[in-house]
């Protein structure tokens, strides 16, 4: 028997599925350039392929509202949207008078133009972007040269779905009754079929890379999505560990289930507060099922991704709004936007910085570009009445930038009320904590703000001087160091006295390893991806708060974080 095959991929959405291999072929179709006689009569037959491309999508559109949500099925609005787009769809009509060239060489050539700029842009939503344009260019060929797409809402037997890619037309038409999974060779986290899949809750590895392709179909696969693993036709005897291991999954997944609606509270009776980072609208029916308790984080930047110009302050106040009465009443923190460092703009033009996360980004970056800032808490302020809004600024150095960014907004506020707009007056108003100088000093920031956030991602990047997407000094991301520890800790404490609480937002939070120290530091809410909370929720409810007060003095007395965890996992060994 030949030996179990292996592949590591990025996990996309987790769970354990185990069934035969379906290929879904998908081979490049490469339109040949042929000369047209009546270039008018080939612009009309395009025409109707494009409107017939239209009927299709908004098939699926409706499909996917009525399974998934309106939310998700935005992600076809954006592909109606790119039907109208006279930047493709009347360049190609133009291409095809001018060149006198068939519409199927036409529209490949032009949309390859945008696919090829938009894949090289660092920015990963714009990337994602390429994948819509290719989607509905082989939808269009397609209808252009009479060949049926895929359809996979007629598989039928069990199945794990092997791919070069996913468009989200095909995810959204997945027999549920019958895939259990897919693997695809590229991707990442952030494709729009990942993010579906997570909402289908169907188990997805991505950018697994070109070695998939030596798989065949009826292969017996395995993949293990939590951990992005895959293994092809493994013996009799790894496949009994494999199906013990799925059993255990799924068992676990439903006790987990249980905690959905449970009060965030610690054995011995101090209550917490479990939130959810967002950064889309689809984002906020996640954390309602995860149980979430607010929302910590709206990274709001990502309302200005993905789009050819800055969203209007109607746009934003849509996307507010939805969020705040999608809550209910529950908290929700916005944080306003926080682009450069690794987050681009490009049609914004911003000058390139030989070190873009210690340049104009964030807070400073608004309070330069006053009416940007205006925009977007004059939408914030509008939808203030219709939930518990709390506005948080990011990337806050210096007391000065706080009273600055407090300022406009009042100034805003008071514009709007004297226009007869009707605004909440219990807003709260609060700071990232991301720069050492504002930890070290949050007694001096503390009077000025009614909550503090702890964005610790940055934070560890900027007290260990280490760049956090750079992978040779990768181990210098140490959340449990004693440094960070301790810095967190001052905050806390800063803001006890002063009778305010402080969140932390940052991967952190969500860390099984570090939250039984925050809940012992004093920590007010956690907050974190909404696939985490479960979990969070049912160990904190293990824990004794009062045993992990000592248990966290004692912790920032280490020496190294190597030392911190094992004595946190000593201590949760011993009875917790």
């Amino acid at each position: 028997m030949n030996p179990t095959t292996e592949f590591q991929g990025i996990a996309a959405s987790p769970g354990i599925a185990i069934a035969r291999a379906v290929l879904l072929e998908q081979e490049q179709y490469l339109p040949e350039k042929a000369l047209i006689a009546d270039p008018s009569r080939e612009q009309e037959r395009f025409r109707a392929a494009v409107a017939e491309a239209r009927v299709q999508i908004d098939r699926i559109r409706i499909s996917t509202e009525e399974k998934l949500g309106a939310e998700k099925a935005e992600i076809f609005e954006g592909h109606l949207m790119l039907l109208e787009d006279p930047e493709l769809i009347d360049a190609v009509i133009e291409s095809i008078g001018s060149d006198s060239v068939n519409a199927e060489f036409a529209l490949y050539e032009i949309s390859q133009g945008f696919i090829d700029m938009l894949s090289e842009l660092d920015d990963e939503t714009l990337r994602e972007r390429a994948a819509d344009i290719r989607d509905i260019r082989g939808r269009i060929l397609n209808i252009l040269r009479g060949v049926a797409g895929g359809d996979l809402t007629q598989l039928q037997d069990e199945c794990i779905i092997i791919a070069r890619d996913l468009t989200p037309s095909d995810t959204a038409q997945l027999n549920l009754n019958a895939v259990r999974g897919f693997v695809t060779e590229i991707g990442s986290r952030t494709s729009h079929s990942a993010i579906m899949a997570r909402s289908l809750d169907v188990p997805a590895i991505v950018g697994a890379g070109e070695g998939i392709s030596s798989i065949k179909a009826g292969d017996l696969v395995v993949m293990d999505a939590s951990e992005g693993k895959i293994w092809v036709n493994p013996s009799d005897e790894e496949l009994e560990k494999f199906r013990a291991a799925k059993a255990a999954y799924d068992k676990r997944k439903a006790e987990l289930a249980a905690w959905v609606g449970k009060p965030s509270v610690s054995k011995d009776g101090h209550r917490v507060e479990l939130a959810a980072n967002i950064g889309k609208l689809e984002d906020v029916q996640k954390a309602l099922d995860n149980g979430a308790e607010g929302i910590g984080l709206f990274r709001t930047e990502f309302l200005y991704m993905g789009r050819e110009n800055l969203p209007t302050e109607e746009e934003q106040f849509q996307s507010y709004k939805y969020v705040l009465e999608k809550m209910e009443g529950k908290p929700v923190v916005i944080r306003t936007l926080d682009i450069g460092g690794d987050k681009e703009l490009p049609y914004m033009d911003l000058p390139k910085e030989s070190n873009p996360f210690l340049g104009q980004r964030a807070l400073r970056l608004c309070l330069e570009r006053d009416e940007l800032f205006r925009t977007q808490l004059r939408a914030l302020l509008r939808a203030s009445r219709f939930g518990n809004l709390k506005i948080m600024f990011p990337m806050i150095a210096v007391r000065e930038e706080l009273l600055e960014a407090k300022r406009i907004l009042e100034e805003e506020k008071q514009s709007l009320m004297q226009a007869g707009i009707e605004v909440s007056d219990s807003i709260e108003v609060g700071m990232m904590i991301e720069v050492p100088s504002a930890a070290i000093a949050a007694d001096l920031f503390a009077p000025d703000v009614d909550f503090f956030s702890i964005g610790t991602n940055d934070l560890i990047q900027y007290t260990m001087a280490a760049d956090r997407m750079n992978e040779t000094v990768s181990y210098l991301y140490q959340p449990a160091h004693p440094s960070i520890l301790r810095l967190i800790g001052m905050v806390i404490d800063a803001a006890r006295r002063e009778g305010k609480w402080v969140g932390l937002c940052g991967e952190m939070a969500g860390d099984l390893a570090s939250v039984p120290l925050l809940l012992g530091l004093g920590l007010h809410e956690f907050s974190m991806s909404a696939g985490s909370i479960l979990q969070t929720r049912e160990l904190i409810g293990s824990l004794s708060h009062s045993e992990w007060q000592e248990h966290a003095k004692h912790a920032l007395t280490l020496r190294g974080q190597d030392e911190v965890q094992a004595y946190v996992q000593t201590q949760r060994q011993g009875g917790q």
